[in-house]
């Protein structure tokens, strides 16, 4: 976002005071200000207001705040967080290209959104939120990172609530809504899988009639979607679908090629990201972007470049040669069971699931804790549970009892690490392959 400070005013309803200066960029962390840039002080945990000195010093040219201005170029709001989705929805209407791509779902919509920036990039001046930037800050954050040159956007959006979703999809205008999958997933918060596609469904039901609903064709809640939508509905799937792979096969470094086929012809597709579900997501991505008149050969060139956020499905070997799957970013039962199937791939003489919790899944917890548990006992996987012991295996208190029961590892043997934020077990995979969380 380029703007003038007088105009940021105008767009969320407050009054600069100070000189009016031009932007370029915002930012809700001072520490990431490298100069010109709009801070937006965000009051949580921390208020964001004691930053502002910093932020200026750092080379701010202006900055949102609720309270009395500290000097410069300040823009006086009543909430810096309504102001910020504000001047996100207001930037919206400047974006003349109108490809704006929703991404949601239980599992899957990450790795999702790098696959389809990765192709898009192949044909449009693309933007996309990095890493996991899908709520209430993402949303407003990614949209403001693009500037008039931009031709596609591709959004990531979460929800932990009903209504979540309607709120950002009102600041992004989506053209295109793609949904992985609902699974069990901040049931928590959500009560049942039945709500959670409610939740999620309510993507699909803000796309204009001129837009492209994106559906999973083996998902029978996903698929049902199509009923909440005038717009056209396109499907992906490995049993059925629009966009369908065949021939699939997964080398020994769990990576996928198969044959998709579609209704805008069939290629052959190789993907560097590791792991069988991801051809599912690879299926998505490829629908999304054929429905935004990408080709065929975008597509495939896409899929096989396409780098993932990290602490997904990344295969790293330590000094002493033992194999570490991280796949440490989040987790959730569908997610959890995909990984620990990857991780039983792999040619290793002994498997071991460095798991931790399964967060925000309210009742549904302990059975699914125990179903994982019992998957890793039948794929012949040692589980060592890290403040679960639902799981099963070995229940440890924290990372330095998880790495005492993991022992010694090296030729022959092959790790998983796997949790919820909480867990932060990306330091245990790192401290495995001798590095620092990226």
């Amino acid at each position: 976002m380029k703007a003038r400070a007088s105009e940021v005013a105008t767009a969320v309803g407050g009054s600069v005071v100070g000189p009016d200066a031009g932007v370029d960029g915002v930012a809700i962390d001072s520490r990431l200000i490298a100069g010109g840039e709009l801070f937006v002080p965000v009051v949580a945990a921390r208020d964001g207001h004691l930053f502002v000195e910093d932020a200026m010093r750092a080379g701010a040219a202006a900055y949102l705040t609720s309270e009395r201005a500290q000097g410069g170029t300040a823009v006086e709001v009543k909430d810096t967080m309504v102001a910020l989705a504000d001047l996100a929805r207001w930037w919206r209407s400047r974006l003349t290209s109108g490809r704006v791509a929703a991404v949601t779902g239980s599992v899957g919509k990450t790795s999702t959104k790098d696959l389809l920036r990765s192709v898009l990039c192949r044909r449009y001046v693309t933007t996309a939120s990095p890493r996991s930037f899908n709520n209430e800050l993402g949303v407003p954050l990614t949209i403001l990172a693009a500037d008039e040159s931009s031709e596609a956007v591709v959004v990531e959006m979460g929800a932990r609530a009903p209504g979540h979703l309607r709120a950002l999809c009102d600041i992004a205008r989506p053209s295109v809504g793609l949904v992985t999958s609902v699974t069990a997933a901040h049931t928590e918060f959500f009560g049942t899988i039945d709500d959670v596609a409610r939740a999620k469904g309510e993507l699909v039901e803000a796309l204009p009639s001129a837009g492209t609903a994106v559906l999973n064709a083996d998902d029978a809640l996903v698929a049902a979607m199509r009923e909440l939508t005038s717009a056209n509905v396109v499907t992906f799937g490995l049993g059925a679908g629009d966009v369908r792979a065949s021939d699939v096969v997964v080398d020994d470094d769990l990576r996928a090629v198969f044959r998709l086929e579609s209704p805008w012809g069939a290629t052959g597709i190789a993907l560097r990201a590791r792991g069988e579900h991801q051809v599912a997501n690879a299926l998505a991505a490829a629908a999304a972007a054929l429905a935004m008149d990408a080709t065929l050969d975008e597509v495939a060139r896409g899929l096989a470049d396409a780098e993932l956020s990290p602490w997904r499905m990344e295969l790293l070997r330590t000094s002493s040669g033992a194999l570490v799957l991280n796949d440490a970013y989040n987790a959730n039962p569908a997610s959890t069971a995909a990984a620990l199937r990857a991780l039983a791939r792999l040619d290793a003489a002994r498997h071991v699931a460095v798991l931790g919790p399964m967060a925000e899944l309210g009742a549904l917890g302990a059975d699914a804790h125990r179903e994982i548990g019992a998957l890793a006992r039948e794929l012949g996987i040692r589980v060592i549970a890290v403040g679960a012991p639902e799981y099963g295996g070995d229940d440890v208190a924290g990372l330095a009892e998880a790495r005492r029961a993991l022992g010694d590892v090296g030729e022959g043997d092959a790790v998983l690490v796997k949790g919820s934020r909480v867990a932060g077990l990306e330091r245990l995979a790192a401290e495995l392959v001798g590095g620092e969380p990226a």
